[in-house]
């Protein structure tokens, strides 16, 4: 299936100023396949170590960081003559070694010519005694579960993904309904590559359940593999309560309603450990939509979100036929759900980074604040085609100077002071998130 980020590693092959690529994000998110992908087709070899395969590897970092012996070493293991320019070396699951992630500053002081990529889950947290993360000495590139716009094109809708980034609204009324559709099917499937791939091999949504709860609990074993017995209480009690959050009107993570007499300081650790593994986004409250919003974020107040709409649905429990068919029993949790969704296009197809802004003593809140390129844009999320905004019309008149959006089911249509996009084209023409008005 077709990745987006196959063009980053291209531009990063391309690249004057190359330095050895990381390549990180959560687990099953298509890190390895995509970087073999690269190296099958824009080189003419790849020689690929996974350190979960070879412990013994591991040790030959472990005794010293010299370019030459280490390249000497990957290519006898890999039995591949490495050339410069022509050979991609893959380190994989790199976090079982942390001495290979040092090594990374010295393949870029000492053999730049090399094309280096490290690829792993859980970087952040896997850094020992004697060793370091290359701060400076590497690019990076975050991998997420494919977005909508991915999936359009997984399923073999080419052409409709066209119509989409055009921009030609007329047009895109004709497909709305097939649109709708296919956003109801993402809502169940989500983006984690080996769930769409079911679906496209069996069809069957009990099959593709089936793999994402496979995924929890590959996610559920990691907790309990990387923390200590109460700290792996801990956070999975806060992952099994991000859907009664989301589920909320007022989906702010309030520590006290994990558990019965739950306190913030036992469960601040492990909402950072789910955040920094991947597997979750924390979404910041700002006290005012100011450049740059991180500014004005308060790091005490915060959403949570899965990775991927699919596995909020599995974790939920929530059957098939409730959301691609519909069913008015999901009419509460169906508002979580979109925000999910949105949450998940903005980070992986528009790259922002998205905080929330709620009013100190009333009920107002913006469900999402990003920035970009000096501008601000408030949105408002709707499941339907409500098309009533009174929050976000109030934030606007106090600010002003903003770009407002609101995402709902209702077409394209330009209100001077907001404009409502639809749900499904988010990301869209570069990205509709903020391009729509420039």
């Amino acid at each position: 299936m077709e990745r987006f980020a196959l063009d980053s590693l291209i531009d990063w092959k391309n690249s004057n100023r190359r330095k050895p690529l990381v390549v990180h994000g959560a687990r099953q998110v298509g890190k390895t396949w995509l970087i073999k992908e690269f190296g099958r087709t824009h080189f003419s070899s790849m020689a690929y170590v996974s350190f979960d395969k070879a412990p013994e590897l591991a040790e030959q970092f472990a005794a010293g960081y010299d370019v030459a012996r280490l390249l000497s070493m990957i290519g006898a293991y890999t039995h591949k003559s490495i050339v410069p320019g022509e050979t991609l070396v893959v380190l994989d699951e790199i976090q079982e070694c942390p001495h290979a992630l040092t090594s990374l500053k010295y393949f870029n002081e000492d053999a730049p010519e090399y094309a280096v990529i490290a690829a792993g889950s859980l970087l952040g947290l896997t850094v020992h005694t004697g060793t370091g993360f290359p701060v400076g000495k590497v690019n990076m590139l975050e991998m997420h579960p494919l977005s909508f716009r991915e999936f359009l094109l997984a399923i073999g809708e080419n052409m409709l993904l066209g119509i989409l980034d055009s921009g030609d609204w007329t047009m895109l009324g004709a497909f709305r309904t097939k649109l709708d559709t296919y956003l109801k099917q993402y809502y169940f499937i989500g983006g984690m590559p080996e769930a769409v791939q079911e679906f496209l091999e069996s069809g069957h949504y009990e099959a593709v359940r089936a793999v994402q709860q496979d995924i929890i609990d590959g996610y559920t074993l990691d907790i309990s593999k990387h923390l200590t017995p109460k700290e792996t209480e801990f956070a999975l009690a806060a992952w099994n309560s991000i859907p009664r959050h989301l589920g909320k009107e007022n989906k702010k993570f309030i520590f006290g309603q994990i558990a019965r007499g739950a306190r913030a300081g036992n469960y601040k650790s492990a909402v950072t450990w789910l955040a920094q593994a991947g597997i979750a986004t924390r979404v910041k409250r700002i006290s005012k939509p100011g450049i740059p919003l991180s500014a004005y974020a308060d790091t005490s107040a915060f959403k949570l979100f899965l990775v991927d709409v699919g596995l909020l649905g599995a974790l939920s429990k929530i059957d098939s036929a409730s959301i691609v068919e519909g069913n008015s029993i999901l009419t509460e949790f169906k508002g979580a759900l979109t925000e999910q969704y949105v949450c998940q296009q903005l980070v992986s197809d528009c790259r922002l980074e998205p905080f929330y802004w709620s009013a100190e003593n009333s009920r107002g809140e913006i469900d999402f604040v990003v920035q970009d390129k000096g501008r601000i844009y408030p949105i408002e999320v709707k499941a339907e085609e409500n098309l009533q905004s009174k929050s976000l019309r109030a934030f606007n008149e106090k600010y002003g100077g903003m770009h407002c959006r609101r995402f709902s089911l209702s077409g394209f249509r330009n209100q001077d002071w907001m404009e409502n996009i639809p749900l499904w084209a988010i990301g869209a023409k570069g990205n509709w998130v903020v391009n729509s008005d420039a």
